[in-house]
């Protein structure tokens, strides 16, 4: 079954991981893909990854004038989009006496600006019947106690997934988010944590999760593309939990 068939998505943070992963099932699966990503590494990676004819772009979500060049080049490319995935993420952790303010704006301005002015860019580009995913994450659950400005940003994005499925509820596209748990992908190594503090911080978490192990990145992809595809034509305004029963929700 070929669920993308004809159908063009736009993911942003889509060079690597979860992102990545779900582009190549959309382009094996005959639909039409853009990526966009800030890594040089990443993007070549992409590059190599995705067939001709797909997007590759270099775009920061945290730079708010680089919203109107993204909407150009898918503009440019394709008449509208079916679906919009926003998954460019940035996280790290660290104690609360040490958050000021470049640390709360690089993360607010990624997670959550970043989002919003992509939508307000990009909403009319959707095509009715289309869906939008966002990606949340495990984390406001939690309360961990030195992922209080990441877990706020990511929470921000289920308000955003909410209030969006309301609005777009009259073209008959579905909006909902995602929130994986832990994950292998590079998100760890870049939480700016220690060899010594990385493992502690693995068996921590692995102690805390049912199916005891981390998950992959094809695993929220499985379920992201579900939420993007005609299969969920009757979910909208939900949140998905992919974090091996970590919170059970």
């Amino acid at each position: 079954m070929k669920r993308f068939e004809n159908k063009t998505v736009l993911i942003t943070g889509g060079t690597s991981g979860f992102g990545l992963e779900a582009a190549k099932t959309i382009a094996n699966e005959g639909g039409r893909v853009a990526v966009t990503g800030h890594s040089d590494d990443h993007l070549e990676d992409a590059r190599k990854a995705l067939p001709e004819g797909s997007l590759v772009l270099k775009n920061d979500a945290s730079d708010p004038g680089a919203v109107a060049d993204l909407a150009k080049a898918v503009r440019e490319k394709w008449d509208g989009i079916d679906g919009l995935w926003l998954n460019a993420g940035y996280g790290k952790f660290r104690p609360n006496q040490k958050n000021d303010a470049d640390f709360f704006d690089q993360m607010m301005n990624t997670n959550v600006r970043g989002p919003v002015l992509q939508m307000a860019e990009l909403m009319d580009d959707i095509k009715d019947g289309g869906a939008v995913l966002l990606s949340a994450s495990v984390a406001p659950y939690l309360g961990q106690a030195q992922g209080a400005v990441y877990a706020a940003t990511k929470a921000a994005c289920l308000s955003l997934a909410r209030s969006w499925a309301s609005a777009l509820a009259e073209r008959n596209i579905r909006v909902n988010a995602v929130s994986p748990g832990p994950i292998e992908t590079n998100f760890i190594q870049r939480a700016d944590m220690d060899e010594k503090r990385e493992e502690q911080f693995r068996e921590q978490v692995k102690s805390q999760v049912p199916l005891g192990r981390f998950g992959d990145a094809e695993e929220v992809a499985n379920v992201a593309l579900f939420l993007l595809s005609d299969a969920a034509s009757y979910v909208t305004g939900s949140e998905y939990m992919v974090d091996g029963g970590m919170t059970k929700r």
